[in-house]
């Protein structure tokens, strides 16, 4: 099968893109004939070996851990899924990725792609849209009414909490380029913050929440925007819990933990047009070294995806 892979960890000159063996699937694993895989940082920071000392990888690996495909094979354990389903998945990331033509994924982390979107938008899904689900759902436990602030909305996580914590009846502000303002305010955002000409804390007063995805002093000043009892919530590094206390608020970080059955509820919510995919660049397979500087700058909008098929 062609895949995108590396030999050694490195800068993008390590992504190589030639033939590898197709997966075996054990007896709890679909085989996805992969149509497309999002792009995410944790790819090149993987391939940098930022994650060497939490992952321990064998090379040739392949890279990504975002795809969209169909079922051409099943685990005699299976039960959920048959050969021709369409399935979207944020697949484990202790094993081969899928910048490739198929990827053997457990059943449990793999959901039916909403019936009105592409396989592009569905692979740009995963790992942002279950990174924005863990921090506002199951860590902040939005409600609505809850005030939010989500940093970077036009991010690749940013674009999905936005509409998660609308969907949950949430009032959301977000912090973007000035690029980006018509495209937050069509996610919903009710409050938007051009951080280039404005300090997000002189606008925002007293929230329940904040999803801090750039760390450092943004991360920092944040705890100023939050109300006695909030939470900042950061998918970036461990906030400071003396910092934390010194404000009367609570903060957390998570590393994903991937879940089809949530992916599957997230699905729902794009069926019902609650939330809808951000698809900012596409880039052929073999492309792959683009796609991984595009990402590195910082200045993506939306997703990156690979197209596969």
């Amino acid at each position: 099968m062609r895949a995108v892979y590396i030999e050694a960890y490195g800068g993008r000159d390590q992504l190589k893109y030639g033939e590898l063996p197709r997966p075996a699937i054990g007896a709890d694993d679909v085989l996805i004939e992969v149509h497309a895989a999002g792009v995410n940082p944790v790819d090149w920071k993987i391939r940098e070996g930022y994650l060497k000392q939490r992952l321990n990888y064998t090379f040739p690996l392949i890279l990504g851990w975002d795809a969209a495909g169909v079922v051409v094979e099943t685990g005699w354990n299976v039960t959920q899924f048959r050969v021709g389903d369409k399935v979207f998945t944020r697949p484990a990331i202790e094993r081969n990725g899928s910048y490739a033509e198929y990827l053997a994924a457990p059943e449990r982390l793999v959901a039916p792609i909403p019936k009105n979107i592409s396989f592009e938008e569905a692979a740009s899904i995963p790992l942002a849209g279950l990174t924005a689900w863990q921090a506002l759902v199951d860590t902040a436990q939005v409600r609505a009414g809850d005030k939010v602030l989500v940093h970077a909305g036009a991010g690749g996580v940013g674009v999905y909490a936005i509409q998660i914590a609308k969907a949950y009846g949430a009032y959301v502000a977000t912090t973007v380029s000035e690029r980006n303002l018509d495209l937050v305010r069509s996610l919903g955002a009710d409050v938007v913050i051009d951080y280039v000409q404005e300090d997000f804390v002189e606008r925002v007063r007293d929230y329940d929440i904040v999803l801090d995805t750039m760390g450092g002093d943004v991360q920092r000043r944040s705890y100023d925007v939050l109300k006695p009892g909030g939470i900042l919530v950061s998918i970036i590094n461990p906030p400071d819990p003396d910092t934390a206390a010194k404000h009367r608020v609570r903060a957390e970080y998570f590393f994903l933990e991937p879940d089809g059955k949530k992916l599957a509820k997230l699905g729902e919510l794009v069926e019902q047009g609650r939330v809808r995919p951000v698809v900012g660049h596409v880039f052929p397979l073999e492309q792959a070294a683009k796609a991984h500087e595009l990402s590195e700058s910082h200045h993506a909008r939306g997703k990156i995806v690979l197209q596969v098929r």
